[in-house]
């Protein structure tokens, strides 16, 4: 079954891929979000000419033509491009299957516990706190991320003094029972990062996740060898060399490969199983209400070192305008603190053809 088609949907946030085979199976998936336009002419130009007429049930070797043919462009976009493709064969075969994504990868359908996810920084300590006990009361989560120091901010904070107040602050308003997570978005040196992360420590946190620049593994890995607290990481990166190297040299706790970011389940899956040899658990980024968190679920569903919940972002119209209108079914409902993976076939969510009438329109086929 030969891939014959690639279509793409389009706004600068948002690009649905649509894949057709020979036999006029279709599937849909989606590039990475944010400068999704940019990400559409990737593929195009760089995936669709090696990955049409080829097999759609192997997948795996698909993506490595791709890499192989594209080697001197071994970074995000062309890996953002891979992921639309693999996420839309992958809906093709569940529902060639009738089966959903998750079972196709050796799960089962079934509920999820998620994280309510902060991705806030101008927000005060005491509106957060609100926040969460909103959310805590409204839909049962159980555990809750907030954002600490300034995003890759050299060792400062959003403004001074933000960190020290908002960590008390959310573990006092919502008291000793729900999990607490915070991400420094690569922000701290070393040494800060430490002392950020002994106040965490001492306020029950159990996640703390890139707490220095991202691409400097050493460093990151002072941090992890210091603190008892999890430290975690990896959601940027989508070379498979930095992934073993950070799973081999033990660099953070906890792995976060992002699916999209990463290339797709298919690739994700590898990081996955690497990290059940080294014993490891695997806790995606999963950032936003695009069908990342969908596909994420289908993963956590399947993988036997899943971490211990989801993320699930909480950000509403005011800082995810996009998010909204993609869909005619609603795949993201929270009850009692959980997500449900259905037994739909393939992703088991329905675009909005409206969406889709107003979006960009591209197309690649396979000529003959």
């Amino acid at each position: 079954m030969k891939l014959k088609k690639l279509e793409t949907f389009t706004d600068s946030f948002i690009c649905f891929v649509r894949a057709t085979a020979e036999d006029g199976a279709e599937g849909w998936g989606q590039v990475a979000p944010y400068c999704a336009d940019i990400t559409a002419q990737v593929l195009h130009r760089q995936v669709a000419p090696h990955a049409l007429g080829m097999d759609c049930g192997n997948i795996d070797e698909m993506l490595d033509i791709v890499r192989d043919r594209e080697h001197k462009f071994p970074g995000s976009y062309v890996r953002r491009a891979m992921g639309g493709v693999d996420t839309a064969i992958w809906d093709m075969r569940g529902k060639q299957e009738g089966k959903p994504v998750c079972e196709l990868i050796g799960g089962t359908p079934g509920k999820i516990r998620a994280y309510a996810s902060s991705m806030k920084r101008d927000i005060t300590p005491k509106d957060e706190a609100e926040r969460f006990l909103r959310l805590r009361d409204a839909h049962g989560f159980d555990a809750f991320k907030f954002r600490i120091g300034a995003e890759v901010g050299r060792d400062t904070d959003e403004w001074e003094g933000r960190t020290e107040e908002i960590v008390p602050a959310i573990r006092e308003a919502l008291g000793d029972a729900p999990a607490l997570l915070v991400d420094a978005n690569s922000c701290y040196s070393p040494a800060k990062a430490i002392e950020v992360g002994k106040l965490l420590q001492d306020n029950g946190i159990s996640h703390y996740e890139e707490p220095c620049p991202y691409w400097e593994f050493e460093q990151t890995k002072q941090v992890t060898d210091a603190l008892e607290i999890d430290v975690c990481g990896g959601e940027q990166d989508c070379m498979m060399a930095n992934w073993k190297g950070m799973i081999d040299g033990r660099i953070v706790d906890v792995l976060q490969p992002d699916v999209l970011y990463l290339g797709g389940i298919a690739r994700t899956l590898r990081v996955a199983r690497m990290a059940e040899a080294a014993g490891m658990p695997v806790t995606p980024h999963a950032a936003n209400m695009s069908l990342v968190t969908l596909f994420t679920m289908h993963l956590l569903r399947a993988i036997p070192n899943a971490g211990k919940y989801l993320e699930f972002s909480i950000e509403e119209e005011d800082y995810y305008p996009w998010q909204y209108g993609l869909y005619l079914n609603d795949p993201y409902e929270v009850s009692g603190g959980q997500v449900t993976v259905t037994d739909a076939p393939g992703w088991g969510v329905e675009i909005s053809p409206d969406w889709l009438d107003r979006a960009e329109y591209q197309i690649s086929e396979l000529e003959g």
